[in-house]
């Protein structure tokens, strides 16, 4: 143990090694010692010696170190120890570092030399990493360091987290890249949230955010294991925007995750965090006293939010997000930050950031936002309050470049918007008591600032992007210069002030409001060269041979005198396209004023404005360009080249094919329309036999319901008929009992009453047979009219036969009743004959009355249930009248819709005849078109194939679609 002494404790007597040689000893006693406590010992020796003598303990003892970590993994103490170790080799953080302003020099000379800060950080980083490149040669040192991390120990746990995360900052994609391969790599890595130690979350928290950067595997992988969820609970248990620096780290580390990422930006959309993200950005009445960690943590939170709406994500996502924002009232609640008091600058400017990007090319945010006042006396709107401060000089550069922003964003795809603001400038709407959008920018677009005039110029352009009605309402906006002076036009106003020499910066606004305002508009154009001054102005700017400022002006002038020849509608005698081209020519050459024209391409502060709508710039100087002008100088460019370098005999031959071919496409567009109506029609007719169809098989079923509806009918009354002939054969039971017996005279009276009755009966069945038969009859005759063209004459005669064989089962019912009748005739006589028997003795007149009473019962039991058989052949009459009914219909429908049918085919053969018609007037004019082309090919002339005309009216054909849709 002296030799442990020598190294941590004191001073023995004697020469003292050099700290190489203990560094070998102690490498020795590590791979050598098969005590614990020794392997221990010198593995905190090891420790303690690394960050002064990190090159030596790198180079000797990293790989005993490794091992320590594979065999001793059972004692945390010495593992902790090891970790500790390798942290300190492979960290290259400044304040690890101990003596880090000095360099190490052998001890004889004992002398310390200042270094300058930046080589000695340049050495630490350049070890850094090759310590790094050893550790992780073998992709199973990284594999190990994960298992560690599973132990809850802290003092392995701890030191492995550092060690990993200095790793990742020194050799990050090779890291990513074995930590992605290993199994539950990155789940172990995400249970270091759930750690109820603060440290090693903390610590966690910077693991996560080194890991993640740029790799969007690893981003979805740590989104999926629940991240979000995790780290907004931690936010809101630090208190969100009033918390520390784990804030701060949490909402790096989210950054990380959904910055570029679409697929985390959906989940965490679907997710509902949006939601979770307004109490952050509730802020009190009293905003005094700012610290500087809120002000970082809110940053934060503005960009996590500009980061969901960002204009470079896909355009679906992004209106997704906007409506999620505005229906969960962020919104609101910035807009609520934007018209406080007592926010800090930075802070209001980011915020008036992510306002702009919340509403750009959003109508409902759009809205909202135009609604929004200013909490002053009189409530003014918050688009007036924000142009007051970009039209004053006195702002903060970064703030007025961020209020032209959110206006920019206000008038993105708002047509409605712009028609306000350019309302604002009308007569008949100027309010002169207060102060409207238009009048500042009026005022900005001529004051003495050039920020101001820039500025001013590029918001009214925004106003007329893409649209024609307001650039034409434009042209009537009159201006008072100065008192007992006629009013003129803000046309005319601009080219004056651009006349009269100001500085570069708005020259360039004004030239790039111009610009904008006269393209696509021929009024405007004419308008612009009513001025006789204008012309000889740009064709003097072109032309000279000025300095390097002013080659951007000379472009800018070209491009503007390019739209007027380009969008002129030749109105003006003076200044038709042919006598612009012919001015160019003589003062200036075609060749130089296409040289001056690719001057605005070529700035250099112009492929900066072309990468992203915000305007960022370092220095109000170079603020020159803006984004939507940049696409409208790439549109025009070329074509503005083609139109010059154009004879006059080229343009009449392109005007004549034009007009032919608009022509011819207008013959085909016709013939389109018509073959489409045709197709409409035919697709109607269709529709229409189907639904006849449907009906007719409906017709059908009701058929057979009722043919199934006869025959349960038919059933019943064969049961009926049975039921009858039993009580005829009761009948004639009773009748032999009477002449056996006698009967007595009331009884007979009553007999001959109930026989009265049933030749009645039998008198209304012959009569009701008759009109049965009359009926039948009639149906026979009209099946056989209609059983040759009727598809369900076979059904009508089956019914028919049905009908026949109940008319016979009647008949024969009929039948029986007369032999009833003519029995009961028998036993009247009889019971006449037998009167002379009346003096019988009283023995038997007991046994007499008996049998007379029963025969009573029987005779009424009788009369009642032929009461019955009566009402159940009315009602079977009844049903036989109507399914008569029902049948004549069903023929009728059948015959009428037999008709139509042919009448529709008829109908579809006509047009098909007609189709066939216009296919050969197509084929003809088709044919023409390829003559045409032929002949502007022979001309030298591009024309568009086939393959390009029929994707065009493919595109034209979807659109309407879907307009009709």
């Amino acid at each position: 143990m002296n030799f442990f002494r020598g190294v941590m404790g004191g001073q023995p007597a004697g020469p003292q090694p050099s700290g190489a040689e203990t560094i070998q000893k102690l490498c020795d006693r590590v791979a050598s010692s098969t005590l614990l406590d020794d392997r221990r010992d010198a593995v905190r020796a090891l420790k303690s010696l690394s960050k002064k003598y990190r090159m030596e303990v790198g180079t000797q003892a990293m790989d005993h170190l490794i091992n320590i970590l594979q065999t001793d993994r059972s004692d945390s103490e010495i593992v902790g120890y090891a970790l500790d170790t390798l942290f300190n080799l492979i960290c290259n953080d400044e304040e690890e570092e101990q003596g880090k302003n000095y360099a190490v020099i052998p001890k004889h000379k004992q002398k310390t030399v200042p270094m300058p800060d930046e080589n000695v950080q340049k050495q630490a980083d350049d070890l850094g990493a090759q310590f790094t490149e050893k550790f992780i040669e073998d992709p199973e040192h990284v594999t190990l360091l994960l298992t560690l991390l599973e132990e809850f120990d802290f003092h392995v746990r701890w030191p492995g987290v550092k060690l990993l995360t200095a790793l990742l900052k020194n050799q990050g994609p090779q890291v990513q890249g074995v930590i992605l391969v290993s199994p539950m790599g990155v789940s172990r890595l995400m249970d270091l949230l759930a750690d109820s130690r603060e440290v090693i979350r903390n610590d966690g928290l910077l693991l996560l955010q080194q890991l993640t950067k740029s790799n969007a595997a690893i981003q979805k992988i740590v989104a999926f294991e629940n991240a979000f969820e995790r780290l907004l609970d931690i936010i809101t248990e630090e208190g969100s925007s009033d918390g520390g620096i784990v804030v701060e780290d949490c909402l790096l580390l989210l950054l990380n995750l959904l910055k570029n990422n679409s697929s985390n930006q959906n989940f965490f959309k679907e997710g509902s965090y949006i939601q979770r993200m307004k109490p952050w950005f509730e802020v009190g009445d009293d905003n005094a006293g700012w610290s500087a960690q809120k002000v970082t943590n809110l940053h934060l939170m503005l960009q996590l939010v500009r980061v969901l709406v960002s204009p470079v994500n896909s355009p679906g996502a992004t209106a997704s997000c906007q409506k999620s924002m505005f229906m969960c009232g962020l919104l609101q609640q910035l807009c609520t930050i934007l018209m406080a008091t007592g926010v800090p600058a930075d802070i209001l400017t980011e915020t008036i950031n992510t306002v702009s990007e919340v509403i750009r090319g959003s109508q409902v945010n759009q809205d909202y936002f135009a609604s929004v006042n200013a909490p002053s006396n009189p409530p003014r709107p918050a688009i007036v309050v924000l142009l007051m401060s970009m039209v004053n000089e006195r702002q903060p550069f970064v703030l007025r470049c961020a209020v032209l922003y959110c206006f920019q964003c206000f008038l993105y795809k708002n047509q409605k918007g712009q028609g306000e603001i350019v309302a604002t400038l009308l007569p008949s709407t100027i309010d002169a008591n207060s102060i409207s959008a238009g009048q500042l920018l009026c005022g900005g677009l001529f004051s003495a600032d050039s920020l101001s005039n820039w500025c001013a110029a590029v918001a009214l352009a925004h106003a007329l992007q893409e649209n024609l009605t307001q650039k034409e309402q434009l042209l009537r906006v009159q201006l008072a210069t100065s008192l007992g002076k006629p009013p003129v036009s803000l046309l005319q106003q601009c080219t004056n002030i651009l006349s009269q020499g100001s500085k570069v910066q708005t020259r360039v606004g004004l030239l790039m409001l111009l610009c904008t305002w006269i393209s696509n508009c021929p009024i405007a154009v004419t308008h612009f060269l009513h001025n006789q001054e204008n012309v000889p102005f740009l064709t003097a700017q072109i032309s000279e041979n000025l300095g390097e400022d002013e080659r951007l002006v000379q472009g800018l002038c070209a491009l503007l005198l390019g739209i007027c020849i380009y969008y002129n509608d030749n109105s003006l005698e003076n200044y038709t396209k042919e006598k612009l081209k012919q001015l160019i020519e003589k003062r200036i050459g075609k060749e130089n004023f296409v040289e001056k024209l690719g001057f605005i391409t070529k700035h250099e502060l112009y492929s900066r404005a072309a990468q992203k709508p915000q305007p960022v710039f370092p220095s109000p100087e170079q603020m020159l360009f803006d984004h939507e002008f940049t696409k409208l100088v790439k549109d025009l460019e070329g074509m503005i080249t083609k139109a010059v370098h154009k004879s006059s005999e080229e343009e009449k031959k392109e005007e004549e094919v034009k007009k032919t071919l608009e022509q011819h496409d207008n013959i085909v567009t016709q013939y389109k329309e018509l073959i489409r109506e045709q197709d409409a029609e035919i697709q109607k007719l269709k529709e229409q036999v189907s639904s006849m169809s449907t009906q007719n098989e409906q017709l059908q079923t009701t058929t057979t319901l009722q043919l199934s509806q006869i025959q349960q009918h038919k059933d019943q009354y064969n049961i009926l008929k049975l039921k009858l002939g039993k009580d005829n054969q009761n009948q004639s039971n009773s009748q032999d009992i009477s002449q056996v017996n006698g009967v007595q005279t009331e009884e007979l009276v009553q007999l001959r009453d109930e026989v009265e009755e049933l030749r009645k009966q039998n008198t209304l069945l012959q009569t009701q047979l008759g009109d049965k038969d009359s009926v039948i009859n009639t149906l026979r005759s009209e099946a056989s009219q209609t059983a040759e063209g009727t598809p369900g004459a076979s059904d009508n005669t089956e019914l028919l036969k049905e009908l026949e064989a109940l008319r016979s089962q009647v008949q024969a019912q009929s039948t029986e009743i007369s032999q009833l009748q003519t029995e009961r005739q028998d036993l009247q006589r009889r019971a006449e004959a037998s009167a002379a028997s009346d003096a019988v003795s009283s023995s038997d007149g007991s046994v007499d009355d008996a049998k007379v009473t029963e025969l009573e019962n029987r005779l009424a039991a009788q009369t009642s249930e032929t009461e019955r058989l009566k009402g159940e052949l009315k009602g079977l009459s009844e049903c036989r009248a109507d399914f008569e009914q029902q049948l004549a219909s069903a023929t009728s429908s059948v015959a009428i819709l037999q008709t139509e049918k042919s009448k529709l085919q008829t109908e579809v053969q006509e047009s098909k005849k007609e189709q066939d018609d216009l296919l050969m007037l197509l084929a003809d004019q088709d044919q023409k078109i390829h003559n045409l082309k032929q002949r502007l090919k022979g001309l030298g002339e591009a024309v568009e194939d086939e393959d390009d005309l029929d994707a065009r009216d493919q595109t034209d054909d979807d659109e309407e679609d879907y307009d009709e849709d």
